[in-house]
This record gives C-alpha cells, structure tokens and sequence, in this order.
C-alpha cells in the first residue's frame, strides 16, 4: 500500500481509524522504516503529553460552592451544545461505526425511554431500533473504591449490537467514560453462544455527556443467536480498581424483524470495471448494502502489465509496498418517487462537499484475492416508512498505474516554480527543502532530531478530474526514494473554477538536496461516468 498520510498515522496512534484502514497501516509499518519513525515520534509526544500535561480534579462540590458565593446574581440553568462523539477503535479486526448524526426525535419519547438512546447522542438508526421495541433497560452495575460502573440500556438486532453506560461516585455523580481502552488494561471481550469472539468493537465518549457508548457490527455473523458482553475494568476515571460485569444479550427475537433480500450476484461492467450485487439487509437499525467490485479480465491484464513495468524500474518491494490498485462505485438508491434516500460519494465528483455519502452509518471494503477485487459493506440510517427502492449506479473508479513524470531542480524552484497539468490537475512544485522535525522520546537525550526532504505542491482540481496516488523520486544519481504523501483537497474553488489543493511529499532518506529530481507517479484514481444508468430493484 502506499505509505499513508502523516494524519492517518495520527490517528493510528490515536486509535481513531476504521479496522480495514487501522490492519493495512499496521502491516505497512512493520516493514516501513520511514513510517515507523513518524509513529514513534507520535507515540513519543502522546506520552510526553500524558506525562506532563495531567489537569488537577476540582472536588465535586466545587460549582456549588462558587455559586454559593455568587449571591447577588441569579443562578440560570445553561443547556450545553451538543458536541461530536469522539470515537476510540478498540480492536484491529472489526469496524468502527460512524456517530454524531443528528435528527429531530419526538420529545416525548425521548422522555418516556429516557437515557442515553432517547437523546441526540446516538444515530437515527439506533433511536428508530429504539422506538420499535427493541432497547432494553438491563441496570447491571458493580462497584469498587467508591465508584460504580453502571450499564444501563441495551439495544440489539441483526446488523449490530449498542450499549449505554455510566461510571458513577459514591453519591451518584456521574463521571468521566473515556475507558481508554488502547492504553491500558481495561478489556471487553465479546462472545457468542459458542464462545467464538467477536472483534468488531467500538467505544466513544461524548464531552458534558453523562453517557459512555459501546457499538460492536453483526454484518459478517448471521449465525448469532446470543452474545455475552464481558468487561474487565482495572481502570475508571483515573482510580485503581476491580470492575467486572457480565451482560447478556439474546438476538434471537430480534433477528426476526430483520429482512434479508439476496441479489442473486446481478452483475454490471462498465469501463473495465465489475459490479457484482450480493445482497441488501434491512434491519431496525440500519440498512446494509452488499456487493463486490473488480477489474474485468482484459482490465487486470493490463494492469499487471504496467505494474510489472514499475517494478522493473523502481524495484519490486518499493512499489508493492507503498501502492494500491483497486475499484469503487458511485451510486446512489432512490425510492419509488424518483429522489435520491441514499448518496454514496466520493471526493472527486463536482458538489462534493453537499452531498457526501447521504445518510450513510459506515463503510467498508475488504481487499480480496485478486488484483483489484473489493468486497463491499455499506450501511445507511433506516427508512422510516418502508418503500420499494432501487439501486442505480452512477459511475465507476479504477486506481490504475501510472506512466507520468516530471523533473524539477530542486534548488532553482523559488525563483523558477515547475507548473503541470495532469488528467485535470493543473499544480505547481514551489518549494523543495531540507528541514528537521524534533519527536520526544524517554531516554538521557529526550529530544531527537529528523531530517527530511519536502516537496510542496499547490493548484487546482477541476471536477471528476482524477486523483494523483503514489510518488517516487529518482535523483540525478539514480537513487529511488519512497514517499509521504499528504495534503487537502478544499471544497473552495480559485478564479479558475478548480477546488484548490495541496500536496506535500515527504522522503527520510535525503540527506542533500540534489541539482535534478524527478518525479514519477506510480498510481492513479480515474472516474467514468456510467451513461445508461444500470438499476437494481432492492425488493
């Protein structure tokens, strides 16, 4: 795969990616020195921060007392806004479910479940699973050192399994959730009725929420009938503790609201790309789409011709290692009106900041064996009235190889920048540098100092023109040297009409900035809209 992003291997240390994304950097890392220092440093300034940066607790009466001696002014209750849950992956083998999505809830009900899931702090489709029947008040606790760890709601069907939680004081207060699950011993283990685990986990926490959130996916084990919920807590709230609490779950009822519609594997190509329709699963909390994308025979052939070329020239393992090729739809589902109730997008389409992934819970591929074959799962929020809809297909993607390239001195870009146009891209190269960046480590010398040469990069992207993937650089010696790639498409456009852009690429193994260089593009990300729109009942 291509080296990711220095934000992405942020948030891999931060434990804030998507399983598929977090188990593809994990095994890039293992064999990517480059990356592998990146991360260090990361891990490095997350402890040095944890170390250092520890905010000192106010005792629980501290409001009350201030607003005791506030007597001359009238003491008002201030509603907290509403802020996005922060969510945390807790395994390397599952998918972490989206939150935050906002929508207006009958007031009454809300009052009536109460709780965590009669509020705005879950998903739609969480609530309607709630409103149908199917959350359960459970009220399993247990308590040592003072502090209570407390399940309250519980709600389940076949496509996923959610939880409410509390920690409380010993007078009820509640406390901080964040169980922080990545660094330390706190554990929760999932199990089926035949003590087969299930890894696909996640927690979130909401700032000013009295609530904890735990959400674990059933879309790949159709075969559950009952789950059991262990939590294995040495942790809370900063006290050293014995929690441990048993939950059990049984889906078997529930599963029998689920409706599940095979798609008998309708099949599509278009550009060189498949389109292999699975099946559509609509469940209380949430409506899954399944299907598989790939290359065509002639299409793959192709592409491991040229990816066969690459490796001739720039080294097999570099260009394994830091490239993927793979294929994507764009689609969307409408109802029987005609409009448009589910929105699959993708960044290179025009509008693309309005209409992103309409609705849409999660998402997720899984490369499969062959080159360029993905299996899909994506789910979207329920339909509140049920409604024949249809899938239509709007367009395809390839990740292909390459064959552009452009050669730049490095040292004469400020007086000289190097503009290019590329398949819709029009960037110019205006700074190449040699800088250092400083990580923190534990050791008798706590900071370490990094070289590492950068090549900046801005412009333009006019709509559904392609994406530029992987560099490689090749200096006036004929060095090959891997890349950071990182950057931001803004949904801003310049006096040309184009989204503006900007790339940076970044290489640890420069120690001197070369007179030539050049760059060479290994992959590519292309679009092709699909004129006589394909149509696929889904019901």
């Amino acid at each position: 795969m291509n080296c990711p992003k220095v934000d992405k291997l942020s948030q891999y240390v931060d434990n804030l990616l998507t399983v598929r994304e977090h188990d593809q950097i994990y095994a890039h890392v293992k064999s990517c020195d480059d990356c592998i220092r990146v991360v260090e440093a990361f891990q490095e300034e997350q402890r040095f921060l944890k170390e250092t940066l520890q905010t000192p607790t106010l005792p629980d009466d501290f409001a009350s007392i201030v607003l005791d001696k506030i007597e001359p002014y009238e003491q008002k209750i201030v509603r907290r806004k509403s802020k996005p849950w922060k969510r945390i992956l807790l395994s390397a083998a599952g998918i972490v479910l989206a939150l935050g999505l906002t929508a207006a809830l009958n007031p009454s009900f809300a009052q009536l479940i109460g709780g965590m899931f009669g509020t705005e702090q879950v998903d739609e489709g969480l609530r309607m699973a709630t409103e149908s029947g199917l959350g359960e008040r459970v009220n399993l606790e247990v308590t040592d050192r003072g502090i209570t760890f407390k399940v309250e709601d519980v709600v389940a069907d076949s496509s996923r399994v959610a939880l409410s939680f509390q920690v409380l004081n010993q007078n009820g207060k509640p406390l901080d959730t964040h169980l922080n699950l990545a660094d330390s011993e706190n554990k929760i283990i999932v199990l089926d009725q035949n003590g087969k685990e299930n890894n696909r986990l996640g927690t979130g926490w909401s700032e000013g929420s009295d609530y904890g959130f735990i959400e674990f996916s059933l879309r790949e084990q159709e075969a559950t009938d009952k789950l059991t919920i262990k939590f294995d807590l040495v942790e809370l709230n900063g006290v050293k503790g014995n929690w441990k609490l048993e939950v059990p779950v049984d889906l078997i009822e529930n599963k029998k609201l689920t409706k599940t519609i095979p798609l008998n594997d309708a099949k599509k190509s278009a550009n060189g790309v498949v389109v292999n329709m699975k099946e559509v699963q609509f469940a209380p909390s949430s409506n899954d789409l399944s299907y598989e994308t790939s290359f065509t025979n002639e299409e793959q052939a192709l592409v491991k011709e040229k990816i066969q070329k690459l490796e001739e020239k720039f080294g097999e393992e570099k260009v394994n290692t830091s490239t993927s090729y793979g294929t994507a739809i764009q689609y969307h589902i409408e109802n029987e009106e005609k409009k448009s109730i589910y929105y699959r997008n993708n960044s290179l389409l025009e509008e693309k900041g309005e209409h992103d992934s309409l609705r849409m819970l999660s998402g997720a591929g899984e490369d499969m064996e062959q080159l360029g074959q993905v299996a899909w799962n994506e789910s979207y929020i329920p339909q509140k009235v049920n409604n024949k809809l249809t899938f239509v297909l709007d367009g395809v993607f390839k990740t292909v190889p390459s064959d552009f390239s452009i050669t730049i001195k490095p040292k004469e870009l400020k007086k000289h920048p190097v503009s290019f146009e590329y398949e819709g891209n029009f960037i110019t190269i205006n700074k190449a540098t040699i800088q250092s960046e400083f990580s923190l480590r534990k050791s008798l010398i706590p900071v370490e100092k990094e070289t590492i040469f950068q090549i900046e990069m801005k412009g333009g992207k006019e709509a559904l023109s392609s994406e530029l993937g992987t560099w490689i650089l090749v200096d006036d010696k004929g060095n090959t040297y891997p890349t950071n790639q990182s950057g931001s498409i803004l949904n801003e456009k310049d006096k040309n009409a184009r989204y503006k852009l900007n790339l940076n690429l970044k290489t640890y193994d420069l120690e001197d900035i070369p007179e030539e260089l050049t760059l060479h593009l290994l992959s590519v990300t292309r679009y092709y809209e699909v004129k006589d729109k394909w149509q696929v009942p889904l019901y």
